[in-house]
């Protein structure tokens, strides 16, 4: 008789721990991606991991089973597109700056599309913790050693990128997940792996390197897609919001045990600013949707 509560409380809790597992394993394929920069360099690394990422998501969902309008297809284009630049110019940017702060500054990118299309007047206090998240990294004690700029215009410009991944995977929402998110990474694949391949030449054909790369694609894309996908048809999307908001600080901590990157006080508190602003945005945006039993987790 105890069987059943035992089952209903774990369909709760299932989709939970599938956005937690999503986002930890996202930052763990990451971090061992990271080690292959001495080898191929951040754009040979990108074009690992996309390219990988693409033949693994084509083999699992076979897209080509759906048909395809061809209004859909110039949207698709435009959405592998920002996908492929938006990890080629993050992976640029955790060259020179650390990987949870990368992360925290990305962030502004899905957090200004929310703001853009908001209204309400509690918008304004996340966009004010944003912002300050944000200038809490900028150098403004002359004594504190300040981020590599370069490394910040490009976590900037994987915000812009993934700001625009938003905006045009709307377009494609009404496609089976899988399909869309099999052909925008192949879309990615054709974008980013050339400039790869230019970069680091044929130290990509070693086998030993291509292996790495598989397992690579599967942490950080294979396993982490198909574990949102589990969490999106249980949660509604401010609880998937919520949860994913502690992105930020999983990659600082990953960054501190895996590639040993110590932050400042200050640097966390940055961290935390703008998980609130993330978590705050995504819970008041869809006021609106109806709750079910595993929102009611989170509050």
């Amino acid at each position: 008789m105890s069987e059943a509560p035992n089952m209903r409380r774990f369909e709760r809790v299932l989709p939970l721990l599938a956005v937690l597992g999503s986002v930890v394993a996202l930052g763990i394929g990451t971090s061992f991606a990271k080690a292959l920069f001495p080898v191929v360099g951040s754009l040979g690394t990108t074009a690992l991991r996309v390219g990988f990422s693409a033949l693994l998501l084509l083999c699992i969902w076979r897209p080509w089973r759906w048909a395809l309008a061809p209004a859909d297809r110039l949207s698709l284009i435009r959405y592998g597109v920002a996908l492929g630049f938006m990890n080629l110019m993050f992976y640029m940017a955790i060259r020179s700056i650390p990987f949870g702060l990368a992360v925290a500054i990305e962030f502004t990118g899905p957090l200004t599309v929310a703001m853009l299309s908001s209204r309400r007047r509690i918008d304004f206090v996340w966009l004010a913790l944003a912002v300050t998240g944000l200038a809490m990294l900028l150098p403004l004690d002359p004594g504190t050693k300040p981020l590599d700029p370069t490394g910040v215009l490009f976590a900037l410009g994987a915000a812009v990128c993934w700001g625009s991944y938003i905006v045009f995977g709307k377009r494609v929402g009404h496609l089976h997940a899988g399909q869309s998110v099999a052909l925008g990474l192949t879309v990615a694949a054709m974008a980013v792996v050339p400039i790869g391949v230019w970069h680091a030449g044929t130290a990509l054909l070693d086998p030993a390197l291509l292996l790495y790369g598989v397992g690579v694609a599967a942490v950080s894309s294979a396993i982490p897609i198909s574990l949102e996908m589990v969490a999106l048809k249980r949660l509604p999307k401010e609880a998937f919001g919520v949860m994913s908001s502690m992105e930020p600080a999983v990659a600082a901590v990953l960054g501190l045990f895996v590639l040993d990157e110590h932050l400042t006080a200050l640097q966390w508190l940055a961290i935390v600013a703008t998980m609130l602003a993330a978590a705050g945005s995504a819970f008041t945006a869809q006021r609106g949707t109806p709750s079910n039993e595993a929102a009611d987790v989170l509050t």
